[in-house]
């Protein structure tokens, strides 16, 4: 009885742990995360980037403002910020896979690519793509919170549904209503569990 209960409580916290790690299969689910976008366009949106390729500038640049840890980022101007938060509705965006969207036109922007650990830059590039972002609700607005890279270059699939778009009936359900082997197994070890005592 012990192991059982031990079980249980393991069978618990593990089922809890999957459902806070887990990436949601959907654009447009509610977050708690309300830092996602602040960073998003700090990270990839920022005033005043440099409007040459010259990797001077860029290094100069990113050593000013942050972001000589991640050894490649993306740029896009701050005139282009509207048409950014649009991919996650359905006039700018349809869903790529699980939380994602890809814009239905392409962008330009700037990718810099540096040593690890260092502002060394590799590498400055302007890429025309269109743009994979992860979508989540954010005080009842579906904003972008991370940037995807686009290495394939995808392009959108004009059959699929629009970013906000609810799901078509019997079709891609978000997972919050989606009911996993793991949940149906505690509800069941519960049940056996209750009905010993």
């Amino acid at each position: 009885m012990a192991a059982l209960k031990v079980f249980l409580t393991l069978s618990v916290c593990l089922l809890l742990a999957h459902q806070t790690s887990a990436r949601s299969d959907a654009p447009c689910q509610r977050s708690t995360y309300y830092k996602g976008y602040k960073n998003f366009i700090e990270r990839h949106v920022r005033a005043g980037i440099p409007n040459s390729l010259n990797q001077n500038e860029w290094e100069k640049y990113i050593r000013n403002h942050g972001g000589c840890s991640r050894p490649t980022q993306s740029f896009l101007p701050e005139s282009d910020l509207d048409r950014v938060n649009a991919v996650c509705s359905t006039k700018g965006g349809v869903v790529y896979k699980d939380n994602l969207c890809i814009s239905r036109d392409s962008f330009k922007f700037v990718t810099v690519r540096s040593e690890p650990g260092t502002c060394g830059i590799r590498s400055v590039t302007q890429e025309t793509k269109h743009l994979i972002l992860a979508c989540e609700e954010l005080n009842n607005q579906c904003l972008p919170v991370h940037f995807e890279g686009n290495p394939t270059n995808a392009k959108p699939n004009n059959n699929a549904r629009g970013c906000q778009e609810q799901p078509r009936p019997g079709g891609d359900a978000p997972s919050s209503f989606k009911m996993s082997w793991l949940w149906l197994l505690a509800a069941l070890l519960v049940i056996i569990y209750g009905y010993q005592h």
